[in-house]
């Protein structure tokens, strides 16, 4: 049939994408108390803030999440009998050094440290996640040191157990 006998060019405007700039992002401070939370959904739901997707600007390669204060920690609740099955692994680096702790001794000895995990491994693995995370701080009691930072509370109903 051949080819048209001519071609419409289309005029083309540059569309500019915005990236945000880490001296213009504003960071909050968030308290959450995760009595009677799920520990999957808590972490899921404060990865999301740490990591800054609840923003309208919101860029893969930028740390734009806010700070994330977890109070009562030890009384987080884990479904389905995982506190006796699932277990937490650490390496030495040394042959044989595999180390394993049941959620439930953790959950007894540092449930700070427990939620930190949960919350590790639904960050970047890389530098960007590493900062991320430092922006957590997770307390087992109702108390905390950062009153002065004036953080908001943070509901999560969809962190509660369905009765």
């Amino acid at each position: 049939m051949g080819a048209p006998r001519f071609i419409r060019q289309r005029k083309t405007v540059p569309l500019r994408t915005f990236s945000p700039k880490v001296s213009e992002i504003q960071r909050a401070w968030y308290v959450v108390d995760a009595d009677g939370l799920v520990l999957g959904r808590l972490a899921s739901e404060v990865a999301r803030i740490l990591r800054g997707k609840h923003r309208p600007y919101f860029a893969p390669h930028v740390d734009t999440g806010d700070h994330v204060v977890v109070i009562n920690a030890d009384k987080v609740i884990l479904t389905s009998g995982k506190a006796a099955e699932k277990m937490a692994y650490r390496h030495s680096g040394y042959p044989g050094g595999l180390r394993s702790t049941s959620y439930a001794e953790l959950l007894d000895k540092s449930p700070d440290e427990m939620i930190r995990r949960s919350v590790r491994g639904m960050l970047p693995k890389n530098t960007l996640g590493r900062a991320m995370l430092g922006k957590l701080n997770v307390y087992a009691g109702p108390d905390h040191p950062h009153a002065a930072q004036r953080p908001e509370p943070l509901e999560l109903p969809a962190a509660r157990r369905a009765s």
